[in-house]
């Protein structure tokens, strides 16, 4: 199954993807006699999506009349994983870690999909590559969960765009959180897909296109840390709850400017552009 939260006609709905377009869950719960939040994470919070898979009707919107969101604005945590392909550590000429380079980034970072990457004033970066990965939604409340039991607390995948500003980054190592939480340095979705439609999850190619091409690939066989392991990992320190999203780490980067596109392609799971462009020094307060 598909989920996605959407514009249409005004309002703000959650919805099921298919070949014929969006069906609406409203509509899916007024056929069935189901009781489905109108919204994705409550929906990945009560448990309820697999009442949603019994509709086999019609009541698609078409894709053109619809605008694709962020599946939740507000994601309880974010977790982004550095340096899990060796490919972007040669890139940025740094040495893998022995355990998941692991960071947090703060929910203002947000953009829509299909938005706009907007750059700071060049005096406060200069550099910033974006990068498409894999990301990883927990659908249960857990802690020191077991690697045989992984599977059984991850609600689906997505794909993200992580964005880094390089320059800051080179400053120092600690400035690592800096660099990565500026405005519109990262989105998600617009669709989560649940894991029961991802058989096997190492074959997945995660591809980062910018402008007219690809700028890197690669296969999720071949991050040092796997997303069943990240999982494990991070639920040994702290409790993982629904909604939750780690993003697994990109192949390399790619440097973009004002006036470029980019976007993250997983088949079978989605794609997630933005254009880029390049912001002033607005005062707001």
């Amino acid at each position: 199954m598909k989920l996605i939260r959407f514009r249409f006609d005004g309002a703000i709905h959650a919805g099921v993807v298919t070949g014929n377009g969006v069906v609406p869950v409203e509509e899916i719960n007024a056929k069935l006699g189901t009781r489905v939040a109108d919204d994705v994470l409550s929906i990945i919070q009560s448990g309820t999506a697999a009442a949603l898979g019994g509709y086999t009707g019609n009541g698609a919107i078409p894709f053109d009349q619809v605008t694709p969101l962020l599946p939740y604005e507000v994601p309880p945590k974010i977790w982004c994983i550095g340096l899990n392909y060796k490919s972007h550590a040669e890139d940025i000429n740094a040495v893998q870690p022995d355990e998941p380079g692991s960071f947090m980034k703060p929910a203002s970072c947000m953009f829509q999909p299909e938005g706009d990457i907007q750059l700071p004033p060049l005096e406060v970066t200069n550099d910033v590559d974006a990068e498409g990965e894999l990301g990883v939604v927990i659908g249960k409340a857990c802690r020191f969960v077991p690697a045989e039991h992984i599977q059984d607390v991850i609600f689906g995948y997505t794909t993200t765009l992580d964005l880094t500003a390089l320059d800051i980054l080179r400053k120092n190592p600690r400035y690592l959180t800096r660099s990565k939480s500026i405005d519109t340095f990262f989105s998600f979705g617009p669709v989560i897909v649940t894991a029961d439609e991802i058989s096997d999850v190492g074959s997945l190619e995660v591809v980062t296109e910018h402008n007219d091409g690809v700028c890197s690939r690669d296969f999720v066989r071949n991050m040092r840390a796997q997303p069943f392991e990240l999982v494990r990992f991070h639920s040994d320190h702290m409790t993982l709850y629904p909604g939750d999203l780690i993003s697994t780490g990109c192949p390399k980067g790619a440097r973009i400017k004002a006036g470029d596109t980019v976007r993250a392609r997983i088949e079978g799971v989605g794609t997630l552009g933005a254009k880029v462009t390049q912001g002033a020094r607005t005062v707001r307060f």
